[in-house]
């Protein structure tokens, strides 16, 4: 037993002490959870144009093609190109996004993180879109009526009504969502980013000793999960409540 103990400390001591690489997983860790936390931003606010646009098309697109409403071919085209960015974005790997995204359309940039959060958070717009169309839809007729009776318009319905019920019927596989977010941020590095999974490869590449820098890469992704898994629970349980 003292010697395996003897022989981990020896590990810990090439891979994390000597040389500060310690600091390198800290900068992989603030990255990741850098372009974790602005990428689902983004996710969101693609995410609920998409499903206001899908929504409002399927809601309303028979009674404005029938009051011959020039809004009606507008909401149509915007309504083909969302189906268009969900089909390709859902439809293709989130490597190959983010390999397109930095080497052909933003081939000049310099900001590796800015980059990767860009693409992340294009990918993750689409399925968030989805989970909120979803709720959306689920919300019952009757609210619509209900902010029409109020004075609002249509857009103010979804607003001030229809986008906040719909937000917090969503909000625990939202939250989901975004923990896988944060695993799929593992492939940053095929774009240069030293993220987590980067810097524990970079140090097993240095030290030639692969099981303390990854299982210590492994650890750092389950402790954040369980985290978000719990702040999720507590999310349901108060929802539970307060549907009470």
């Amino acid at each position: 037993m003292a010697e395996w103990f003897e022989q981990i400390k020896a590990e810990f001591d090439l891979n994390f002490i000597q040389a500060d690489r310690w600091k390198s997983m800290l900068t992989g860790l603030e990255n990741t959870l850098l372009i974790t936390l602005f990428a689902a931003i983004i996710g969101i606010i693609i995410g609920i144009i998409v499903a206001a646009v899908r929504t409002t098309y399927d809601n309303n697109s028979e009674s404005m093609k029938y009051n011959g409403s020039i809004s009606y071919y507008i909401l149509k085209f915007f309504n083909a190109i969302c189906k268009i960015y969900l089909t390709i974005i859902r439809g293709t790997p989130v490597v190959v996004q983010l390999l397109i995204i930095y080497f052909i359309i933003f081939a000049t940039s310099t900001n590796d993180i800015m980059v990767a959060t860009f693409a992340f958070g294009i990918n993750s717009g689409a399925y968030v879109a989805e989970i909120f169309r979803g709720g959306i839809m689920s919300i019952d007729v009757g609210q619509f009526e209900a902010g029409r009776a109020m004075g609002f318009n249509y857009i103010q319905t979804m607003i001030y009504v229809i986008i906040p019920q719909a937000f917090k019927n969503v909000l625990p596989t939202l939250l989901n969502e975004f923990i896988a977010l944060l695993k799929e941020t593992s492939v940053a590095g095929y774009v240069g980013v030293l993220d987590l999974t980067r810097a524990g490869n970079a140090i097993r590449g240095v030290t030639f000793s692969a099981f303390m820098p990854l299982i210590a890469v492994a650890l750092i992704y389950l402790a954040i999960v369980m985290l978000l898994t719990w702040l999720v629970g507590i999310v349901e349980r108060r929802l539970r409540k307060n549907e009470r």
